[in-house]
């Protein structure tokens, strides 16, 4: 299901006390909120190849919350799904939106929720009808399917927006 709710039901979104302090490179040292919330973020600032660099740093992140290595099938499907929505998030953002600015990943006990924020005015949808056999237009099919939500966060007075998307941890 998409949404355009900044949040999905019962979240806050981004903890507001700053509990992602920065770090070099434009990491951010993984942290835990009260809710007992991991968070990581990545600037994409002057960096290239944005995609695999998006992907290694949310694959470090599931290592970090024990969700690698996974230790049975459906714990790695999980955290491949994670893996491969960060890449459709990004990729999207540098296809459709002059490139991401930043992602931003936290994990809580149930859920990691994965936000890609960019600079572009454009609204992400699934292709409608989907084409299975025909290339391109799959991304946000893909998180559709994979996710339990996702949505789309506009910023009220600048530029831009930030595209979230939730998945469920592993049983």
């Amino acid at each position: 299901m998409s949404s355009t709710r900044p949040y999905s039901p019962g979240d806050r979104g981004r903890e507001a006390d700053g509990a992602s302090g920065a770090s070099e490179g434009g990491a951010v040292v993984p942290s835990e909120s009260s809710a007992g919330r991991q968070v990581r973020r990545l600037s994409f600032d002057g960096a290239s190849g944005v995609v695999p660099l998006a992907r290694d740093f949310a694959r470090q992140a599931l290592y970090a919350w024990g969700w690698l290595p996974a230790a049975t099938a459906d714990q790695r499907a999980a955290a491949e799904d994670v893996l491969l929505v960060v890449s459709e998030l990004v990729t999207n953002a540098c296809l459709h939106a002059e490139g991401p600015d930043e992602l931003w990943i936290a994990c809580d006990n149930k859920v990691i929720r994965v936000e890609v924020s960019d600079r572009g005015t454009g609204q992400p949808a699934p292709r409608t009808p989907h084409r299975a056999g025909r290339p391109g237009g799959h991304g946000m099919f893909i998180v559709q399917r994979l996710c339990l939500d996702w949505g789309v966060i506009r910023n009220a007075g600048t530029a831009g927006k930030t595209v979230w998307a939730e998945l469920g941890a592993p049983a």
